[in-house]
């Protein structure tokens, strides 16, 4: 249920999920004023006596936490586990310790095991051990998830604490990560892996490239738009406590949010080549930078809790395409009169 004088605190808004879950927000009616945002400059999650004095003195009824799902940090493996270890659990505790009744944590499908069925249930968390590229990535979001299930374990009763998790596939639109380095955005290994496309295949569109070389063509991708996910996630928070739980266990309170369907890497790099206007060829193999071969999320929980996405890959694609073009191409000099 709705209750639009509730003091919500989205963490991490300056990031591309948080900025569309605050744009949910708004769209279902909560006042701007009643949604708490800090920058990373005004608040230091990995700070604990901050994060604590911040959550004493704001006390939100609810929070979103999407800010453990860190992209920023994509080749320092320690500093990205660190970071979300103390982030979640900052959090999470101060939270707890200003009577915060609900919040819901983001992580992502990483922490499914690799060699799970496709596709990976709820009921596959923790069957076996996470793929050994993203294993410290994996470890730290199945930490976040168990720490929300502790935290209602032993205060669920008493304290009437409701902690959610969202185990999410690929976001990308608006918000998008992109990188200022050409070189930099031609590997894939430094950035999600639509924006990497999108600005490739602007840049060969733009000098006339005869073909670009896509590495990881037989992988499969799965990819919400970021305003469905956040939509979802919303619906998720703002299901009633028994619809929730009708779907979860106390020892698996996890609801997998995804698309649904997948997408080859070449698949992909052929429509994003018709959204960019790229005409040239396109080459593709199986190079390293490959990953599981396939990492679909199971969302008939989802499904059945009465929410399904609305935007299909190709619109995305062109949206986060005007999105790029609008923030992240540099801006035409006007010319002297």
């Amino acid at each position: 249920m709705i209750h639009y004088t509730d003091l919500i605190y989205v963490a991490g808004h300056t990031g591309m999920v948080g900025a569309a879950l605050v744009r949910q927000l708004i769209r279902l009616g909560h006042p701007r004023s009643h949604i708490v945002t800090r920058t990373p400059a005004e608040l230091d999650l990995t700070n604990q006596a901050a994060v604590q004095t911040f959550f004493e003195q704001t006390k939100p009824d609810h929070v979103y936490l999407p800010a453990a799902l860190h992209s920023g940090l994509p080749n320092q493996p320690a500093r990205l586990a660190h970071h979300s270890l103390l982030v979640q659990a900052n959090v999470l505790d101060a939270a707890f310790q200003a009577g915060v009744k609900k919040l819901l944590l983001l992580t992502g499908s990483d922490s499914y095991p690799s060699a799970a069925l496709q596709p990976m249930a709820e009921e596959d968390l923790l069957t076996g051990a996470p793929d050994p590229r993203c294993a410290s990535t994996a470890v730290t979001q199945i930490a976040g998830i168990k720490l929300c299930e502790s935290y209602n374990q032993q205060y669920g009763a008493s304290h009437g604490l409701d902690y959610r998790c969202a185990v999410t596939c690929n976001a990308y639109g608006p918000g998008d990560t992109y990188h200022s380095d050409p070189e930099l955005a031609q590997d894939p290994a430094h950035g999600p892996l639509i924006p990497a496309l999108i600005q490739r295949l602007h840049t060969a569109a733009q000098q006339g490239s005869p073909s670009v070389v896509v590495s990881g063509s037989s992988t499969r991708h799965e990819f919400l738009f970021v305003d469905d996910l956040s939509e979802a996630c919303v619906y998720l928070m703002e299901l009633p406590r028994a619809a929730y739980a009708e779907h979860t266990l106390a020892t698996r309170n996890h609801i997998n949010v995804g698309f649904g369907a997948d997408v080859s890497t070449q698949e992909l790099a052929r429509t994003i080549a018709g959204v960019v206007g790229y005409n040239g060829a396109l080459l593709f193999n199986n190079g390293p930078t490959d990953g599981p071969a396939r990492r679909l999320l199971d969302v008939s929980r989802l499904k059945s809790l009465g929410w399904d996405p609305m935007m299909d890959l190709e619109t995305g694609l062109e949206l986060s395409y005007m999105d790029f073009r609008l923030h992240h191409l540099p801006r035409p000099v006007a010319s002297a009169a």
